[in-house]
C-alpha cells in the first residue's frame, strides 16, 4: 500500500507533461516489461474459461487505473482513493444480507455525502473527479472478480499477462493523448519508478499475500489505504484535506475494515491493491 501511494504521487507529476492518459500508459507499459521477464508467463497455457477471466481483468485493471489517474487530475490523492474504495467495500457485502453489513454500507455513505461537492465544505471537491473516480471503483469490484479467477493457480504469471493486456489497451490511448511526448527520454527515471511503485512491486506483492493471508485480515489491512493516500498527497503533493474531507475518509476507512473484520469467510482475499 505503501509503494503504491507513493507512485500515485509520483505519477501525479507527470500529468503536466503527459497527460493522465499518458501517465497511465507508462505506468502500465513499462510495468508490463519489468514484470515479463520476472514471471515468464509466456509458460503458462489458460484454458478458454482462464483466457476469459484474464481478459476481463486485465481490461478492468487498464480501466481502472485510467480513471483513477483520471480523477486524480481534478482532485486530490487521499479523496480518490477513498472514493475509489468504495468498489472493494461493495464486492465485499455484495452477498451478505446481515444488517451488520448495510450498516457499513450506511457508514460509507455517509463518507461519500460528506465528500460531494453538494455538501457544506470550505475546500468542495470537483464533481466530475468524483464520478471517475467513482468509475475506477466500479473497474476495481471487476479487477477484484477476476482477478482472484485468474490468479488462482497461477497468481505471479497472471498478473504479468492480465497487465500485459491493460497496456495494450491503454498505451494506444496514451500514445493519442500525449504523441512523441510519451516517448521523451527525460521522463524514463520517473516513468520506471512510477512504474515499479504503482504496478510491478505492489500488484505481485498483492498475489503473493492474497495465498497466505485470510480475507479478514487482507481486508482489515486494506482499509488503511486511503488513509495513507491522504497522508502521500499532504507529504508529497501539499494537498491539504479539510476537516471534513478527513471525517469523511475515516467513515469509509472504517466501513472497509468493519466489513472485513465481520465477515463469515475467511478463504480468499477481498481487497487488492487497486489502481
Amino acid at each position: 500500500m505503501a509503494s503504491f501511494q507513493i507512485g500515485a504521487a509520483m505519477a501525479k507529476q507527470l500529468f503536466p507533461l503527459v497527460g493522465a492518459a499518458g501517465a497511465t500508459a507508462l505506468r502500465l507499459g513499462i510495468g508490463f516489461l519489468i514484470l515479463l521477464p520476472i514471471w515468464r508467463p509466456w509458460r503458462r497455457r489458460p484454458s478458454a474459461r482462464d483466457a476469459r477471466a484474464l481478459l476481463i481483468y486485465g481490461l478492468a485493471m487498464g480501466c481502472m487505473n485510467l480513471f483513477f489517474y483520471l480523477s486524480l487530475s481534478r482532485i486530490p490523492l487521499g479523496v480518490a482513493v477513498a472514493i475509489e474504495f468504495t468498489g472493494p467495500l461493495a464486492v465485499a457485502v455484495a452477498t451478505s444480507r446481515r444488517a451488520i453489513d448495510f450498516a457499513w454500507i450506511a457508514l460509507a455513505a455517509i463518507g461519500l455525502i460528506e465528500l460531494s461537492p453538494l455538501a457544506p465544505q470550505s475546500n468542495p471537491v470537483d464533481l466530475k473527479g468524483v464520478g471517475l473516480a467513482l468509475l475506477a471503483g466500479v473497474f476495481w469490484a471487476l479487477y477484484i472478480i477476476f482477478g482472484q479467477r485468474a490468479g488462482e493457480a497461477h497468481g505471479g504469471q497472471s498478473t504479468a499477462l492480465g497487465m500485459g493486456v491493460a497496456a495494450m489497451a491503454i498505451v494506444p490511448i496514451g500514445i493519442v493523448h500525449a504523441g512523441r511526448a510519451l516517448f521523451s527520454p527525460m521522463l524514463l527515471p520517473v516513468a520506471c519508478a512510477v512504474a515499479v511503485l504503482s504496478s510491478a512491486l505492489p500488484y505481485s506483492l498483492e498475489m503473493y499475500a492474497l495465498t497466505r493471508l485470510p480475507a479478514r485480515t487482507f481486508g482489515v489491512l486494506m482499509s488503511g489505504d486511503p488513509a495513507l493516500g491522504a497522508l502521500s498527497g499532504f507529504f508529497l503533493l501539499g494537498e491539504k484535506l479539510s476537516l471534513m474531507q478527513w471525517s469523511s475518509i475515516g467513515c469509509i476507512i472504517l466501513a472497509s475494515a468493519g466489513s472485513a473484520a465481520t465477515a463469515r469467510h475467511a478463504s480468499a482475499g477481498t481487497g487488492l491493491i487497486g489502481s
